[in-house]
């Protein structure tokens, strides 16, 4: 007799479990170039141009915002574990590109296979949690998968940069890459398909829209017409403008002002490791006092931290700054993709997390170009600061905007 399925952490603990770790993986894989690939532009490629040296961020968010839709779409089609295992395969010859790469535009390439890599893998990983936990303890679930790819983004950063320090840059994003990727495909095929799960979901919930939307009609709700889907699709978008800023400026800026290859390392460590470890609190407190403050008041204090980062200077004075960096972006983050999960029905809720994700990691694509270009004519603090006046305005349109859409949640088991 096959089990009955239930919905909740308690009750699915062991696959919530696994995918965690398996996230974490996905996370590392991105995490090995936070600190060493705008260096292997400058120092082994001779690029000057912060637009060129940035143009593989530019490559990653584009691939990984339109693979999103693909995993949004397979998703509600029952295909979360295959989606999975295949953005697995798309990232084993990442490491292979960046180590052999004859010109800086295979290092593009690689990322692009990365962004395909993140954006089917990461897709999944969220969609599956959802499934599992069911509507109770949606931000936890949010909190605990966000926590555990951005530690990994930090601790990948901080290895492959003591690594370089010793055995050259991309040897070092090379080996790292390779080991992630082998062990997160093969802990992925342990993996269990969640669709079920949804599905039972589904049945239990009476939703607006209960009727499965086509893509291109969530693709319009989250441009203006619902105004909560645009509030978090737009707040999703300038947040990944801000870590696409600190991925491919900061790591030049902290060299440029005389820090060495371990203090940079360390120092962009510091953002996604805070950015992960709150999101342990951030993700559950929003279940309880609901979303709309958390991401307000998170986009807030990210506006502040870049703009503090062009006031201060030294190692010391950046790492506070970053930080607060790390913190608002943790307050925003789980909570942006729960509050997804509120607005959609299960039965279209992968498509709409494929939209937002969409939106979300084009602020990649748009945080190269504008940075790029604002760095290239008019200096990094320029760039910094009008992304982070940018960060507040995004603030405020979410203050003004966003509808809570769920009741906080009682005391209760998950």
């Amino acid at each position: 007799m096959i089990p009955a399925i239930a919905l909740g952490l308690r009750a699915n603990w062991r696959q919530f479990a696994l995918l965690v770790v398996v996230n974490a993986f996905v996370g590392a894989m991105v995490g090995l170039e936070r600190a060493v690939v705008p260096l292997i532009a400058r120092d082994e490629f001779r690029i000057a141009s912060t637009t060129a040296v940035l143009s593989f961020i530019l490559a990653f968010g584009l691939s990984k915002a339109l693979t999103n839709l693909g995993a949004g779409w397979l998703a509600d089609r029952g295909r979360r574990r295959s989606t999975l295992l295949a953005g697995w395969l798309v990232g084993l010859p990442v490491p292979l590109l960046i180590l052999y790469a004859p010109s800086w535009a295979w290092i593009v390439a690689a990322n692009a296979l990365l962004g395909v890599n993140q954006g089917l893998a990461w897709s999944a990983t969220v969609i599956m949690k959802i499934d599992l936990v069911g509507p109770r303890r949606r931000g936890l679930a949010m909190g605990l998968n966000e926590f555990a790819g951005y530690v990994a983004v930090g601790a990948a950063g901080l290895g492959s940069g003591y690594l370089a320090a010793h055995y050259g840059l991309r040897p070092a994003a090379a080996s790292v890459g390779m080991a992630v990727a082998m062990c997160g495909l093969a802990l992925s095929l342990f993996v269990r398909e969640t669709a079920a799960h949804a599905g039972v979901e589904s049945g239990e919930t009476k939703l607006p829209h209960g009727d499965r939307p086509t893509l291109v009609a969530v693709l319009r709700r989250s441009i203006w017409s619902d105004r909560s889907l645009f509030s978090i699709s737009q707040a999703g978008l300038v947040n990944n403008l801000n870590d696409g800023l600190a991925w491919g400026v900061f790591p030049l800026l902290f060299t440029q002002s005389g820090l060495t290859l371990r203090e940079t390392s360390v120092l962009a460590a510091i953002y996604p490791v805070t950015w992960g470890i709150c999101q342990l609190g951030t993700g559950a407190m929003s279940d309880r006092w609901g979303r709309k403050r958390f991401i307000v008041a998170g986009m807030l204090l990210q506006g502040v931290a870049l703009i503090a980062m062009t006031v201060v200077r030294g190692f010391g004075a950046w790492a506070v700054a970053l930080v607060m960096l790390g913190v608002g972006t943790a307050a925003v983050y789980p909570t942006l993709l729960a509050a997804v999960g509120d607005i959609a029905h299960p039965g279209w809720r992968g498509t709409a997390v494929g939209v937002y994700r969409l939106w979300r990691d084009l602020g990649y694509v748009v945080g190269a170009l504008l940075a790029g270009a604002l760095t290239d004519l008019f200096g990094s603090p320029v760039a910094i600061n009008s992304i982070g006046l940018l960060t507040v305005v995004s603030g405020l349109v979410v203050a003004c905007r966003l509808r809570e859409a769920r009741a906080p949640v009682e005391r209760a088991a998950a």
